[in-house]
């Protein structure tokens, strides 16, 4: 594969797909009028967001990333509904970063969907208004009098049909109106459809391109050594071993520690193994899990920062008719994407070119811009496809990383991390302490709700998702947030992952603790929140709450409302009381997110979500020893596997309210659901994760 100094959009794509049909992934991509090889431009490009050419072919421009949600699906469903497409005939491109041009490009939060919705529903029914105007301008007939179906405009009382295609000169001549007009949801023939990815059959057969797949002639590969401890600089460095290597063609020491240039990732590889570096210890050098679970259970013996604040929490409490406490532990998590960090980089003197897996490529572009002293438009930043993101790829370090190398270089270059350097350099979702109690009254009703939480740095990271959904009328939360020299980040569903475990766990023990039934006691408290309660009715109904079980099963419950969404889960697990294993048999998720874009992509993304719940919650801890990482890959950091996967059951609530997201809120619910199922059918209350086999066993 070849790349020019300089080169089109379109001889991008000839180099990238020599040979293949159907969809072009992952290039770079400038709407508006496009030279063609042929030598003719398309005529009618009216946005950013899509451009039709003479045969016909509607290509819609996707600006957020693809990291395995489907978004590049979602997001050109939405523009074809309102062009009035034809599906088959629509190719998905990605946008570059840029900063401006295509609003916000961050994709996190669950909010590439619900924030673009308006937005491209308007950049469709521009063009279409346009076409609408030039096929009526050609008949001599009012705009009102046609209508559009399959990319082509109708005149209805005559029949006559003009194909999108045979209208580009006069539409591209049409104003672009501010405010078209857009249609009546239940018109939609594309939108709220199952609709297949358009990245399905690249993918499956090896086409698609992803940040790690990258490679051109005289590319050179670098694998960076790393400080093993939290914040350590190197002192000083012995490359001689590392040179003498088969392909090594350099070592340069950069900021972030030492990198060897070698002519395959596998020679950088082990080129690195054989430096020899002197660290200095740096700040953290005696960090323990132990010592930050010590100073967080100290802090916690004092006020914090007052977070919510309703009535009077601390009175309530004190006149309480019964009270209960707990103390709640979630540890540091990492995200261990598929496709671990990498990104291609080529500095020259006076521009910059980057492929890059990123959430945030328009951060990225800032951050290169500041680096080189180069301005937004001589940097060049493609987003490729990416293996799994999860809030890992919101930083950017990765990508600074390689413009670094290729800077002191003066080459294009590849840095690839491998599994041990993302597990053990991530950006973790943080570690947490909580102690929580209610005050009851003597209905068993809880009338004060306080909680503290103590956490590693972040403090929305922390705090988020803390606020229980119920009608309860005294609540305070505080919180502090120490700093542990452990990188912090958003991991998938960010403070809402522990979060949704403490409070719904709490909720738990206050139904059992009065005697009530654990669905029940919620929907009491649910008078205010009609959504919530509707995907709690919805999920017990499905999940057949309150039947007969097995011996040694039980059921559990929780509901979250956040990122737009009301998710309920139930979880039916079972545990070997010699063993001290728990399994789960099925997970029942109801949900209710608003208008659909593509059911499809909707049921997938619960069910990764409860996966990567599930791990978390059963599995997964970083822990920390003398300022550095214990666990370096899957052999000490394990997901959950094939044979351990329950039965899920996703039923969507059909719901015309505000649109929420959908990437992010199956995740909070399974923790706790499964948490509380454990209870039920072990009578052991589980109050840190993960579920640990000596809490569990019989004695």
């Amino acid at each position: 594969m070849t790349v020019p100094d300089s080169f089109t959009r379109r001889e991008f794509i000839k180099v990238i797909s020599a040979g293949s049909a159907g969809l072009i992934l992952g290039v770079y991509c400038s709407p508006g009028k496009e030279q063609h090889e042929n030598g003719e431009s398309d005529p009618f490009a009216p946005n950013a967001f899509l451009s039709i050419d003479r045969q016909g072919n509607i290509t819609i421009t996707v600006a957020r990333s693809e990291m395995g949600q489907g978004v590049r699906t979602s997001l050109s469903m939405i523009v074809a509904e309102e062009l009035d497409a034809d599906w088959t005939k629509v190719r998905v491109e990605q946008a570059p970063a840029h900063p401006d041009k295509y609003g916000g490009q961050n994709t996190g939060g669950s909010s590439s969907v619900r924030n673009s919705y308006m937005m491209l529903r308007k950049a469709g029914a521009a063009a279409r208004a346009m076409l609408i105007a030039a096929a009526a301008q050609r008949w001599g007939v009012a705009p009102e009098s046609c209508t559009t179906q399959n990319a082509a405009v109708y005149h209805t009382s005559t029949g006559k049909t003009l194909a999108y295609n045979e209208l580009l000169e006069e539409a591209s001549r049409v104003a672009v109106p501010s405010d078209p007009p857009l249609k009546d949801p239940n018109d939609f023939r594309i939108i709220g459809k199952r609709t297949p990815r358009v990245d399905t059959i690249e993918k499956v057969n090896g086409k698609a391109l992803f940040g790690i797949d990258m490679k051109f002639p005289g590319m050179l590969f670098a694998a960076i050594a790393r400080p093993p401890k939290f914040g350590a600089k190197v002192v000083k460095f012995d490359a001689s071993k590392a040179k003498a290597g088969e392909g090594v063609r350099q070592v340069v020491q950069i900021e972030d520690g030492v990198a060897v240039i070698a002519e395959s990732t596998w020679a950088a590889f082990k080129g690195r193994d054989a430096l020899q570096i002197m660290w200095d210890d740096g700040p953290y050098a005696r960090q323990s899990s132990d010592a930050i679970w010590k100073s967080f259970e100290d802090a916690a013996m004092k006020e914090g920062s007052v977070d919510r604040n309703d009535g009077d929490a601390k009175a309530a409490f004190g006149k309480a008719a019964k009270k209960i406490e707990a103390v709640y532990r979630a540890p540091f998590v990492a995200h261990v994407t598929m496709e671990p960090m990498n990104c291609v980089a080529h500095v020259q003197a006076d521009r910059c070119e980057i492929w890059a897996p990123s959430q945030t490529p328009q951060d990225a572009l800032g951050e290169v811009s500041s680096l080189l002293g180069l301005p937004n438009d001589k940097i060049l930043l493609h987003v490729t496809l990416m293996g799994g993101g999860f809030g890992r790829r919101l930083e950017t370090d990765y990508v600074i990383e390689a413009v670094k190398v290729s800077r002191v270089i003066g080459a294009p270059v590849k840095v690839v991390w491998s599994r041990e350097d993302d597990m053990r350099h991530d950006f973790y979702r943080p570690a947490t302490y909580n102690v929580i109690k209610a005050g009851l009254d003597n209905k068993g009703m809880p009338q004060a709700w306080m909680h503290r939480i103590v956490g590693a740095s972040a403090h929305g990271l922390v705090v988020g998702g803390s606020r229980p959904p119920y009608d309860i009328p005294n609540v305070f939360i505080d919180s502090h947030t120490l700093e542990t020299g452990v990188p912090i980040g958003a991991w998938r569903s960010v403070g809402y992952s522990q979060n949704a475990f403490i409070v719904e766990s709490f909720m738990d023990e206050l139904a059992h603790a009065t005697g009530k039934d654990p669905v029940e006691y919620r929907r009491t408290l649910l008078t205010k929140s009609s959504r919530l309660r509707g995907v709690l009715d919805l999920a017990a109904q499905k999940a057949g709450w309150g039947k007969k079980l097995p011996a040694g099963h039980g059921l559990g419950v929780a509901i979250v409302q956040g990122f737009g969404t009301s998710v309920a889960q139930i979880a039916e697990v079972s545990v070997d009381r010699t063993s001290g294993q728990a399994r789960v048999h099925r997970v029942v998720c109801a949900l209710d997110c608003g208008p659909v874009i593509n059911p499809d992509t909707i049921e997938a993304q619960v069910e990764s979500a409860i996966v990567f719940g599930l791990s978390a919650a059963l599995k997964d801890e970083i822990t920390i020893e003398n300022g550095g990482v214990v666990q370096g890959s899957f052999d000490t950091y394990d997901v959950l596997r094939i044979n351990e996967m329950p039965a899920v059951e996703v039923h969507i609530v059909p719901s015309t309210d505000s649109m929420g997201g959908i990437g992010e809120p199956g995740v909070p619910p399974i923790a706790p659901a499964v948490c509380n199922a454990i209870f039920a059918a072990t009578g052991k209350r589980i109050r840190r994760l993960p579920v640990r086999a000596e809490d569990l066993k019989t004695g």
